[in-house]
């Protein structure tokens, strides 16, 4: 969800409650000492409203600013690629619409308070003054929540946490089974494709609708092969589709529907992108500028339990078939080798002399390999030996070198 959606909505309904109560204080009596309500004359109304519009704006000035600050913090400190999680934060998108629809609520009725004149009496929408106090109560109490909140979601462990959920039901949602007996192989082209789909113009493949590209090569009797890896850049004029047809002619408007581009990789069907944050935000931490070998280990921690999860999962079959067992979709996927080396190949490599780092890829990757079956434990193990000729690289001392090869406790 966008960062102004909410607020957005919040302002529209800020509008409809000016002009909703305005009417209603046009239907009261002014002459009425009710409990709770605003029990002041039209000078004292305006002023009030006056003051909270006036307090509206230096808050939304401040927020926006401690807003910027934390994106900038995040950038710099985790990745560039984790903003997303914080402009999607829906209690930052609550805060800025309830401080934008306060400031747009007084301002729509301040110009309703009139004072005696001699046109006629004095007008004070009591009821409307009331509420405008109640929304800046309600405003001041999510102020305190937050400064409370943002100063917990710049913290390593939240981050992290974050990516990790978001990654997890990725990976529900693309591999929702268990392993179970293995799908019956079916034979992929093995002659030249007759056409090639190509991309109309650049930008990242986010998102596939492989039952409607299903349904388009089945009606039209084609075998379809998507070239890009989901998440891939496709340049403009890039192969997209390569085709398989026996009609001379090939729709590709209609096959390039099923497939969404956009500027930058989303998590929903490239739970690889999940990974990837992860394995930024370590790698940042074991730069020389930051060398910060515990968020580093934190990260693995987060990987540990999203591979954990998906080593007794069933990995989709590149070839998808309609009804009558017709080959039609071939889609490119990554396999449990690529989750691996992508989760632990660059944080093995900018760990060094990180005993810390180290030890806690060696007690992750040893947990891995006693839960993997037999076929997925080789990518494991390679994983193992490779750390092995690190330590033995990176560690002269043999105590040091000893260390290194013990899994890491919770110290």
């Amino acid at each position: 969800m966008s960062l102004w959606f909410i607020p957005a909505l919040s302002v529209t309904a800020a509008v409809g409650l000016a002009a909703g109560l305005i009417a209603l204080d046009h239907r009261l009596p002014q002459a009425r000492d009710w409990p709770l309500l605003f029990p002041g004359g039209a000078e004292s109304a305006r002023n009030l409203l006056s003051t909270i519009a006036a307090a509206m704006v230096t808050s939304i000035s401040l927020i926006f600013s401690v807003t910027m600050v934390v994106l900038q913090l995040a950038s710099a400190q985790y990745s560039p690629r984790v903003l997303r999680t914080f402009l999607r934060d829906r209690l930052v998108q609550a805060v800025l619409g309830v401080y934008l629809s306060t400031f747009v609520y007084s301002l729509l009725v301040l110009p309703s308070v009139t004072a005696a004149s001699e046109q006629g009496p004095a007008f004070v929408p009591a009821v409307s003054v009331s509420v405008a106090v109640v929304l800046t109560l309600v405003s001041l109490g999510l102020f305190v929540r937050y400064i409370h909140h943002i100063a917990h979601s710049i913290r390593a462990v939240t981050v992290l946490r974050a990516v990790h959920d978001e990654t997890r039901q990725s990976l529900d949602n693309l591999y929702p089974d268990e392993i179970g007996e293995a799908a019956p192989d079916v034979p992929l082209p093995s002659e030249e494709p007759t056409a090639t789909v190509r991309s109309l113009r650049p930008g990242v493949m986010v998102a596939v609708d492989e039952d409607r590209l299903l349904d388009v090569a089945a009606e039209a009797r084609l075998v379809v092969r998507i070239v890009p890896l989901m998440g891939d850049f496709v340049a403009e004029g890039a192969p997209v589709l390569d085709v398989w047809s026996p009609q001379p002619a090939v729709d590709g408007g209609a096959l390039l529907d099923c497939i969404a581009f956009a500027d930058e990789r989303t998590i929903e069907q490239d739970a690889a992108f999940g990974f990837r944050q992860i394995v930024d935000i370590a790698e940042r931490a074991l730069s020389p500028g930051v060398n910060d070998p515990t968020t580093a280990a934190q990260a693995i921690d987060q990987l540990h339990d999203l591979l954990r999860r998906l080593v007794g999962r069933e990995f989709p079959s590149r070839a998808r078939v309609d009804r009558s067992g017709e080959l039609r979709v071939i889609a490119p996927r990554l396999s449990w080798e690529d989750y691996v080396d992508l989760a632990f190949d660059e944080i093995r490599l900018y760990s060094g002399r990180s005993l810390q780092v180290v030890r806690r890829l060696r007690g992750a990757l040893t947990d891995l390999v006693a839960a993997a079956p037999a076929d997925r434990a080789g990518a494991l193990e390679r994983q193992l030996k490779l750390l092995d000729r690190d330590v033995t690289r990176e560690f002269d001392d043999p105590l040091d070198r000893a260390k290194a090869t013990r899994p890491a406790d919770l110290s």
